[in-house]
């Protein structure tokens, strides 16, 4: 007997044990994408559904754009661990999490296969409607977790996704200038900075001492927004993208 899934794309249900209750009151407001990180699709599928592992997705996305649901939307997977988005810290209570097979940067990280892409596309934009989703809420692992995680990284084609309507995400400002701030720094260009990335959704503390956890922030922003350049210091082009992304929010649009 077939078993339905959450999603209105082409499905198959492979269920996982892992995953409990959502926190009281908890809304679905955001989707989380990640690379499995391992050897193969065989053995991330296995540990996702291992209830020794105790991690697991909603969703499960091949290289060949064949799409598993793990976990039912309504129960809270265990996919974001430690995880923080504008102010809000039980990132797995309000999110949705797909995870993408790629090796990863450990076992040989490749861009993704355009059918596999193209399978992401279609679930993210279901999931996004059914749920109210705005754009600037479809992240990655290392969006919410940068000091832990770097996934989907740097090779995920975001640009692709939100020319297809999913996702939050402009035309990275050219890299043109040199270093305009780095880590050990301090100072009002810092507080500013830190305050646009805190605005913007990350975990950053704004202080204007250039610390560790900024340069983590400004890592993940760059894999996610200007991935030509992942360094964790701050030149032109980072800041006028990031400037450009705050600008199509529509609390700061006017």
């Amino acid at each position: 007997m077939s078993v339905a899934t959450d999603t209105g794309v082409p499905a198959r249900v492979h269920p996982s044990p892992n995953h409990g209750p959502r926190a009281n009151g908890a809304k679905i407001d955001m989707v989380v994408l990640h690379y499995t990180g391992m050897q193969s699709a065989e053995i991330a599928l296995q540990r996702l559904c291992d209830p020794r592992a105790e991690v697991s997705a909603h969703y499960f996305v091949d290289e060949d754009g064949s799409i598993l649901q793990c976990v039912p939307e309504a129960r809270r997977a265990w996919h974001a661990g430690q995880g923080f988005w504008k102010g809000e810290a039980d990132t797995n209570s309000r999110s949705i999490g797909v995870e993408i097979v790629n090796p990863g940067h450990e076992f040989g990280y490749r861009s993704f296969p355009p059918a596999q892409v193209d399978a992401v596309i279609e679930l993210v934009s279901d999931i996004c409607k059914r749920h109210g989703i705005q754009p600037w809420m479809v992240l990655g692992h290392s969006d919410i977790a940068p000091e832990r995680k770097v996934d989907p990284g740097e090779l995920f084609p975001w640009g692709r996704l939100a020319e297809c309507g999913v996702g939050h995400f402009v035309d990275p400002s050219p890299i043109s200038s040199g270093l305009m701030m780095q880590e050990g720094d301090s100072g009002q260009p810092v507080e500013a900075l830190q305050s646009m990335l805190a605005l913007y959704g990350y975990e950053v503390a704004v202080s204007g001492d250039f610390s560790s956890q900024t340069t983590h922030a400004v890592s993940a922003f760059q894999r996610h927004f200007r991935p030509e350049r992942v360094d964790g210091v701050v030149d032109r082009s980072t800041i006028e993208t990031l400037h450009s992304l705050l600008k199509k929010l529509p609390s700061l649009a006017d």
